[in-house]
């Protein structure tokens, strides 16, 4: 994943601060926006999650800093949901004239609201994704209930939310009676995704059900179970993305736009941010995926291992090899299991044994064949599995040549 500091200006002439995200050695074949919840930020866990999830599928995905939160210029006090849904508008039109027009826009809570009214403002916008999104965007004055007395009486008031002090006046409040969600919904005629979770007690899932009764098709709800509303397990989130990237296939288009643009000459490249501790995206071929190290070892388990990708090369190699000569020898094999496992375990018949040093890399592999053969086949199989070229590359002298790209 290539990371991008980006910065650009809404409407008012505030700079607001952003993320793109970029996958792995390729042109996105589409853009994201994402929209974050409510007096939240680019930087919550979930969000940057779910855009990983989206760029190992080759989006390029924006997150941004509404006016006045995170690193974004502007006084939150003076924002409003209208104002949110202008930075959105902005932010498309930075990725516009910057890189490619977006075609998928995704919000989370409030953000999932301003993401609709957005959507109806943005051409380019194809499909809409909405998670916890409330249906009607006045919904948020329940969070502001302790305060909502003393904004109308005194035009403003300091309300304490998730542990910190933001000041609320009554045009916000004015602002959300203005926005007809339904209405909205309704008239925007673009495929849409709902999620939500049944156990979220901050926007109830029947916000989910009026929000979908209210759209046209294409339309589609999946139901988060067991989530909370800001998605605070890892598997949640990444869930999330995965199920959008999915999604969002069926209607953005251009996908095939990134297969002819890679980059690299080489086979494999693996890309890590340093902030992203051991969760490192890689180009496999024409293939993407993760690499990452176990929780145990401090990473986030959201990938196999460095090791277990080299035992996975030599499974694979093993189970084709074995098809390719019973093909060719014209004995059928229904099936072929290779199991495969990495240690250092010490040398067979060493003098030292307990010594560290006589430690050898040592694979462990097992084959499990499907067949109607005999016991002079099988033996021969067996030999032919130590025949594959990752075998064989294992066993041999290697070399590894490393050059400093600029």
């Amino acid at each position: 994943m290539a990371l991008q500091k980006i910065s650009f200006k809404n409407s008012d002439g505030h700079t607001l601060a952003g993320r793109l995200e970029l996958p792995v050695d390729q042109h996105p074949h589409n853009f994201a926006i994402f929209a974050h919840c409510f007096t939240c930020n680019k930087n919550l866990l979930a969000v940057k999650n779910i855009g990983k999830a989206l760029t190992s599928h080759g989006f390029g995905v924006l997150r941004f800093d509404f006016t006045g939160l995170g690193e974004s210029d502007g006084d939150f006090a003076d924002t409003n949901f209208s104002g949110n849904v202008e930075d959105l508008v902005a932010a498309a039109e930075y990725l516009k004239s910057n890189y490619e027009a977006p075609t998928l826009i995704i919000g989370h809570s409030l953000g999932g609201a301003a993401s609709i009214f957005a959507a109806a403002e943005i051409p380019s916008i194809k499909a809409v994704a909405t998670i916890g999104a409330p249906s009607n965007p006045v919904h948020v004055k329940h969070l502001l209930r302790s305060g909502v007395d003393e904004i109308l009486a005194t035009g403003k008031a300091v309300i304490n939310l998730s542990g910190r002090d933001f000041t609320i006046k009554k045009q916000f409040l004015d602002d959300l009676e203005t926005k007809s969600l339904p209405e909205t919904a309704k008239a925007l005629r673009k495929p849409l995704l709902i999620l939500h979770s049944p156990q979220d007690d901050t926007v109830g899932v029947n916000n989910a059900e009026e929000i979908y009764k209210a759209a046209h098709h294409p339309k589609s709800f999946v139901s988060l179970d067991g989530a909370d509303h800001l998605l605070s397990k890892k598997e949640d989130s990444m869930y999330v993305g995965e199920v959008i990237a999915g999604w969002a296939k069926r209607y953005v288009g251009n996908l095939d736009l990134a297969g002819g643009k890679l980059k690299t000459k080489h086979q494999v490249l693996a890309s890590l941010d340093g902030a992203d501790g051991f969760t490192t995206q890689m180009k496999v071929g024409n293939h993407y995926m993760v690499a990452d190290e176990p929780t145990s070892y401090g990473g986030n388990d959201f990938g196999p291992s460095p090791y277990e990708l080299v035992s996975a090369g030599l499974s694979a190699c093993t189970a084709m090899t074995i098809q390719m000569y019973a093909k060719r020898k014209g004995w059928p094999i229904d099936n072929v299991e290779v199991h495969t496992s990495y240690s250092k375990t010490h040398a067979q018949d060493c003098e030292n044994c307990e010594a560290d040093n006589t430690k050898i890399d040592t694979f462990h592999r097992e084959i499990k064949l499907t067949a109607n053969l005999d016991e002079k086949q099988k033996a021969r199989i067996m030999q032919i599995a130590d025949k594959c070229p990752v075998h064989k590359t294992l066993h041999s002298e290697t070399q590894v040549i490393s050059t400093l790209l600029e």
